[in-house]
């Protein structure tokens, strides 16, 4: 209630672990702090809620309850101990016990979320749902620090003789790549980025965070590297003789556990938190800073050098022969619809300032290496691992960004994780347009399951990885959404077009082919 009276807009949902996915989608879009807050008996929901945020390098703060000291260790209802389940999700964990703690904890909560590599962090305030702090009363100043209220909160830059290494090792360098990471994105240094590869004729892919860094129908521009990839990105960054990471953790997924590009390869690695320099792969210059301004440093730092003919044109080529092997699915007719058509509809739909959400698993292959941003203004988030993520996501980034179009791509197994804040966004006014790759299954695994039941006469995996036939369009009219069933590709183009410009929650279920998987990431032998 008293938020009320500052204008703060609650939204409240079905689950806390949708609450706090809810806020991570708000604060990637905003790059503001998102807020998340849950009683002590949901306090172990909302933690589990906070891991994609954690992962994703997400600025979510996290308010919970519990009971007070007396109630402690003599089974008080719905009591355990909060602050274990925190500790692997957030950069900081702490108690407010008492109202003259919330000034101080308060403006810690919004500098730790939004300094360094943001993340999440969490108050467990006193009281069951919080009263200890809400319901008492004190004269405090509550210090909002301008710095704090957004992300990057500074920009630090690396030491210049640094910089002047690593210009000289990128010029002098005759097969170069920079991978861009979620740290351009978070920066706001897609211009530089793209800049730097003009100047020095250098191909750029991008992690799935990084997705957007430059436009996917740039020269430049070979796509997703890693393990939800193109064939093309991969075979580029593994031919390459230096790899540029900007703002990349290096980690798994975007090196294709440490395959990509190949161990031993030179490489310099831009990054804000300096203990990640180096963790996966020994930089030979080692640039510690914010993502803009470095690359601005470098690009002042470099002189612009004739076209690269040989290594953009072998890149060229490369993304050329991707192109056209899958242009038969991009085009494909086939019915059940083939995912890969659905890719190109929405790619040739996508408003130029719409927001693209994706759920992880073949949802992030699919957007990740076939749907194309080539938009300044668009923007792609992505799931950093929680099935699931995507929808309640894609509301938070509507509820930041209320004006422009927010498109989610989820698969039917993902949806189900929490449909039922289709509810939701019908009482708020949450204008999400979600589109459902509806192959009425978990295909992504069904390779593991029947190869466990190979050798079982009468063995059904099928009811593990299976799923009854639902409409999707039905449920969400139920629920008051509007709701469009896809079940051949030509209806594609039209029922997007519809769902953008109907002014409501939408929910566009595509009937889509459960034999299509999406394609492995390619590690060369």
């Amino acid at each position: 209630m008293e938020m009320e009276k500052l204008g703060i807009k609650r939204v409240r949902c079905h689950s806390e672990k949708a609450a706090a996915y809810m806020a991570d989608g708000y604060a990637r879009v905003s790059r503001r702090p998102g807020i998340a807050l849950a009683q002590s008996v949901g306090a172990a929901n909302m933690a589990a809620g906070l891991q994609d945020a954690y992962l994703a390098v997400s600025p979510v703060i996290a308010i919970t309850g519990r009971w007070a000291p007396t109630f402690l260790y003599r089974h008080a209802y719905q009591e355990i101990d909060h602050r274990p389940f925190y500790d692997p999700v957030t950069k900081f964990n702490a108690y407010v016990d008492t109202i003259e703690d919330l000034p101080l904890m308060l403006s810690q909560a919004f500098r730790e979320a939004t300094t360094g590599a943001p993340g999440p962090v969490h108050l467990d305030f006193m009281g069951l749902a919080g009263e200890g702090a809400s319901d008492a009363e004190a004269d405090l100043e509550v210090m909002a620090e301008i710095p704090f209220r957004q992300y990057p909160a500074f920009r630090p830059e690396p030491e210049s003789e640094h910089i002047k290494e690593a210009a000289r090792l990128i010029v002098q360098a005759e097969r170069p790549v920079l991978v861009a990471g979620g740290g351009v994105t978070a920066s706001v240094a897609q211009a530089e980025t793209c800049r730097l590869a003009e100047m020095l004729s250098i191909p750029v892919a991008t992690s799935l965070n990084g997705k957007g860094a430059i436009s996917e129908d740039h020269r430049l521009s070979v796509g997703v590297v890693g393990t939800y990839s193109r064939k093309c990105a991969n075979e580029i960054v593994a031919e390459a003789d230096l790899v540029v990471f900007i703002g990349s953790h290096t980690g798994g997924q975007v090196t294709h556990f440490w395959q990509i590009p190949k161990p031993g390869t030179r490489t310099i690695q831009i990054d804000i938190d300096p203990s990640e320099i180096g963790r996966n792969y020994p930089a030979a210059v080692c640039l510690q800073g914010d993502a803009k301004v470095t690359l601005q440093r470098l690009i002042d730092a470099v002189e612009p050098r004739g076209l690269n003919t040989v290594w953009t044109s072998r890149a060229q080529e490369l993304v050329q022969v991707w192109r056209e092997a899958y242009e038969p699915l991009f085009v494909s007719d086939a019915v059940p619809i083939r995912p890969e058509r659905l890719c190109r509809e929405i790619t040739k739909m996508l408003p130029a300032d719409a927001v693209l959400v994706s759920d992880t698993g073949h949802a992030g292959i699919w957007t990740g290496s076939m749907i194309e941003l080539t938009q300044p203004a668009q923007t792609y988030l992505r799931c950093a691992g929680s099935l699931g993520w995507g929808f309640p996501a894609a509301m938070g980034a509507k509820c930041a960004e209320p004006n422009r179009p927010v498109i989610c791509f989820t698969g039917d197994g993902g949806f189900w994780y929490h449909i039922g804040e289709l509810e939701t966004a019908a009482r708020f006014g949450i204008n999400t347009v979600t589109v459902v790759n509806n192959n009425r299954s978990f295909n992504q695994c069904k390779g593991g399951f029947e190869s466990a039941y190979l050798d079982q006469a009468g063995g059904d995996s099928g009811a593990l990885w299976v799923f009854e036939d639902v409409n999707f369009a039905e449920v969400a009219r139920s629920m008051g959404c509007l709701g469009i069933r896809v079940e051949d590709p030509s209806e594609i183009g039209s029922a997007l077009d519809q769902a953008i410009g109907a002014n409501r929650p939408v929910v566009v279920d595509v009937a889509s082919d459960m034999e299509a998987m999406a394609p492995t990431a390619y590690v060369p032998e």
